[in-house]
Formats: C-alpha cells, structure tokens, sequence
C-alpha cells in the first residue's frame, strides 16, 4: 500500500526529478495547492494571484521509504531561511496526524539547527491541483535529469 507525501520546495521540476529518484517512491505528480482558485493554470500561479504553491505529491511506499526520510531530503533541496514567494515558498502539507506529527517535530529540529529564520510551515494537504502535462517529468523529457 502507498501513502502521499506533499512538499513545496521551489520550482518543482527538480524537486519531482530528485525525489523520483529514491527508492521506495513509485511516482511523483507536479501541481500546485494551497491557493484560493480552483483549477489553477501556471500563469495563474505565476501571477501570484492565486495564492497557490508548486508542489510535489510524492506517493511512496512506507515499508521501503518512511516519512521521516523524505523530509530529511526536502530539507536537502532547498534553503528553509530564504522567504520566497507563495508560489516558491517552503511547506510541508501533512495528510494524516502521523505525518502531521513527524513532520511539527522535525520542523522544530530544523528551527534549532539554522542560524537564521527558517520559513517553512507545516499545514494540513488542502486540494491538490495536477500542473499541465508539459511540466509532468520535465526535466526527463528535456534530456536534464
């Protein structure tokens, strides 16, 4: 049985490319969530009318991969200290209380081992909008990653 993990990180193409690459996740989705439209497009998103974050929706296998691995390599990707833009800004979206739970801990974690500020929110996984086909494995399809 696979489980969903949700992380905004940046621009999601090589978000999605690295985090494909572990083993124990068996797929991972571009989109965006946690805006205020329904159905955003990447111009919307871009606007930054619509409040809406690039994300990942990791589905992963739990017996192989745990949740607690793929936030330690969220953290990798990225600079939790720098404030980015709703549509770039750093968020873990939690879908049970486990994650939500695993997720507040390491949050903390990250906060006491940073010198400055660090601006990642963990909230509740809202919907979950698919991005375009064109940005689905973009970096593959681009000879990239």
């Amino acid at each position: 049985m696979t489980k969903l993990a949700t992380f905004g990180a940046g621009c999601f193409w090589g978000v999605e490319a690295s985090f494909r690459k572990l083993d124990g996740v068996a797929d991972v989705i571009v989109g965006y969530a946690g805006g205020h439209t329904e159905n955003p497009s990447y111009p919307d998103v871009c606007s930054g009318a619509t409040g809406h974050t690039e994300v990942v929706q990791v589905e992963y296998e739990p017996d192989r991969i745990d949740y607690q691995n793929l936030i330690d390599h969220f953290w990798s990707l990225h600079s939790p200290t720098f404030r980015e833009k709703a549509q770039y800004r750093s968020v873990i979206f939690t879908h049970d209380d486990e994650q939500a739970g695993i997720a507040a801990h390491a949050l903390k974690d990250k906060q006491a081992s940073e010198r400055h500020e660090v601006y990642t929110t963990v909230e509740p996984a809202p919907v979950f909008y698919r991005a375009e086909e064109y940005h689905q494995q973009y970096l593959s399809k681009h000879g990239v990653a």
